[in-house]
């Protein structure tokens, strides 16, 4: 069998043994919540609620700020305690955040006009998936009912649904697939709706035999292809994605819908379900705590806004833990504060000890192209950072600075141990703020 793959890409220790045959538990929801306002990519919502006011699960609280935005809905039952700023990880800036103390059980405010998609043209559909706040829920949190609302002229053929999972330790995807088959079904047939697709692609890395198995069972009757993909780093890339499935290449600077493809995570399409024929808001998500510092790694929903710190009461921290993610070791988010409250995009909690985040001396690059030789987008990484060092950033953008999908390739393999992302990240904020200020 051909396995669908790209050129380029590491392998780094996978991990997903902690999990991966851990059930997916429904965690407790604790007493305070604190919600932000910047839960997708975009414009922040704007607070709709004051105050002591009193809320329902799934009441909307914030609404969309703009064009790329989302609505935002309280996860509990109860009285909004404060409306203030809380400092965001990936904002890296304090944002409006709602706190609500939960008061009683749930009280549910559902979408109206959910049920029986079949009979639903596609200006409803939309409306049921903006109105419920889904955003994509691999981490990038874009709004989806923009997402699948192309412009006319771009011609929608191929829907892809990503269950590659390639991030080492997470394995909710892995389990939402053996665990939600046919809630992932019901997704697609909505958007097969949508988008009016020919084809439909689910790609799995083939480190995850049992999802394949189980949705080729499930799917038997569909027009729905399940593509076993070669197990590399970041396979789970959209446009590494699309490449490996149909061996079209997304433009550099462009879009998937530039080649007539639109990519989903399993967790969005579950959520879209849940929204269109359930109701429900997007108020909860699927997550995996795991790593070697924690006690009991596992598989969890949890409600948006839970902090950090509840979830790994939960499961417990070893003695040992020396750094704590939001996501896996390659592209998650160190936590500066364990009280962060867990967001829309995020698909893991990772706490590790310090034999594993134990940061390496950089020493100078010896131009031996280890970067180059695994960079995906197919880049020179080592020139990347000497144009960023030496405050170059319209060079470096013209060899593709902001065509860098921050995945740290690189990094992993540089026997320098040089932090190309670090420098990566560091340019583009300085471009693009030079670019702000041109204008």
């Amino acid at each position: 069998m051909v396995l669908g793959t790209f050129k380029g890409g590491i392998h780094p220790p996978v991990k997903k043994e902690l999990a991966k045959d851990k059930p997916i538990e429904r965690l407790e929801i604790p007493d305070t919540v604190y919600v932000y306002m910047v839960n997708h990519a975009g414009a922040p919502a704007k607070v709709v609620v004051e105050k002591d006011q009193e809320v329902k699960t799934g009441q909307v609280i914030g609404e969309p700020g703009g064009f790329i935005s989302a609505f935002v809905h309280s996860p509990v039952t109860g009285r909004v305690m404060d409306i203030k700023k809380m400092y965001h990880p990936i904002a890296g800036r304090p944002v409006d955040t709602v706190v609500i103390q939960k008061t009683a059980e749930d009280d549910w405010e559902l979408l109206e006009g959910h049920g029986d998609y079949q009979n639903m043209d596609k200006k409803q559909l939309l409306d049921l998936i903006k109105r419920a706040g889904i955003v994509g829920m691999g981490g990038a949190m874009f709004p989806t009912h923009v997402k699948l609302n192309p412009p006319p002229e771009k011609k929608i053929d191929i829907l892809i649904i990503n269950g590659a999972e390639c991030e080492p330790y997470l394995t909710i995807d892995y389990r939402t697939m053996l665990e939600r088959a046919e809630d992932l079904l019901k997704g697609i047939k909505i958007m097969e709706k949508i988008l009016d697709v020919e084809k439909v692609y689910v790609g799995v890395e083939d480190n995850k035999p049992g999802a394949i198995k189980h949705l080729r069972e499930v799917f038997s009757s569909e027009n729905v292809q399940i593509v076993p993909l070669r197990t590399k780093y970041p396979q789970g890339s959209e446009k590494h994605l699309i490449y490996a499935i149909t061996g079209r290449k997304v433009p550099r600077g462009g879009l998937p819908m530039d080649v007539g493809v639109v990519v989903q995570n399993v967790g969005t399409v579950v959520a879209i379900k849940e929204a269109v024929v359930d109701g429900k808001p997007l108020v909860e998500r699927g997550l995996t705590v795991t790593g070697e510092a924690v006690e009991n790694p596992g598989n969890f929903i949890v409600r948006i806004g839970t902090p950090a710190k509840f979830v790994l009461d939960h499961v417990g921290l070893k003695d040992n833990v020396e750094r704590v993610l939001f996501g896996g070791p390659m592209m998650g988010i160190a936590l500066r504060d364990i009280n962060i409250p867990v967001m829309k995009g995020t698909s893991g909690i990772t706490a590790l000890p310090a034999e594993i985040t134990r940061t390496a001396v950089e020493m100078p690059c010896i131009r031996c192209a280890s970067c180059v030789s695994v960079c995906p987008m197919g880049l020179q990484p080592y020139l990347l950072v000497k144009l960023v060092q030496k405050k170059r950033h319209d060079d470096a953008a013209k060899i593709g600075l902001m065509d860098c999908i921050e995945c740290g390739s690189c990094a992993y393999s540089c026997p320098s141990k040089i932090d190309h992302v670090r420098y990566i990240k560091l340019g583009k904020t300085v471009y693009k703020a030079l670019r702000g200020a041109k204008k």
